[in-house]
């Protein structure tokens, strides 16, 4: 797989049975990368629930966390040490407010490689021993790039720094907490049709370029 090798992953979990992608929503099962050892690939639920909650069903799943405030909120701060992952994807979808609509983009490396997004991971188990694996995508402000799109983005990370977020052993959190930072590569980003807006339309159509922004003067 290219995944594999543009990765340099060591090891993908038998159990991640992993299809193209092209509308990922909350509560789905994805292909998440973490250290143990070595590079691993596991499954992981989109939607962090926290190790200490009782009932998940009282509780709402954290889609995101915010890289300024996650060493201070307690669902997060105890999985800085060992608990970081990566979210394996090669673009992500953005909403910018055009009069009262929103325009949906997708944004991606030029050449539509990996663009890995920084993650925090934990483990939950039931009171019948059931374990769950979930994961929340950190967010931090935006590129000077993109700040006509929206104020917020994934917390990308450069490729050479993978090993200094995902190595826990070997890399103290203030070190991986550099790395949270505005994406400074030239990515590319370009309006898309209302088709993404529905979770079940599962296609390339998704990230298809639209001619036209409607309700805007530029494209």
């Amino acid at each position: 797989m290219e995944i594999i090798e543009e990765l340099s992953i060591q090891l993908w979990d038998d159990s991640c049975q992993h299809q193209p992608n092209y509308n990922v929503a909350p509560t789905q099962i994805m292909p998440i990368l973490v250290h143990e050892g070595q590079r691993v690939v596991k499954p992981m639920q989109w939607g962090l629930i926290p190790n200490w909650v009782k009932d998940p069903q009282n509780v709402s799943m954290f889609i995101n966390a915010r890289s300024e405030t996650i060493t201070e909120k307690r669902s997060f701060s105890n999985l800085i040490d060992a608990n970081r992952c990566v979210v394996i994807a090669d673009g992500y979808y953005e909403w910018r407010k055009v009069n009262s609509k929103k325009q949906p983009y997708y944004i991606s490396m030029p050449d539509r490689s990996i663009l890995p997004m920084a993650g925090l991971w934990s483990q939950w188990t039931d009171n019948q021993g059931i374990t769950k694996f979930t994961y929340t995508v950190i967010t931090t402000a935006t590129s000077e790039q993109l700040e006509f799109i929206h104020p917020r983005m994934p917390a990308l990370l450069k490729k050479e720094n993978l090993d200094i977020w995902l190595n826990c052993d070997d890399n103290k959190p203030i070190a991986a907490l550099q790395l949270l930072k505005p994406f400074k590569q030239v990515l590319e980003a370009y309006p898309i049709s209302g088709f993404v807006n529905d979770v079940h339309n599962n296609s390339p159509h998704c990230i298809e370029k639209v001619t036209e922004v409607p309700g805007s003067l530029f494209i």
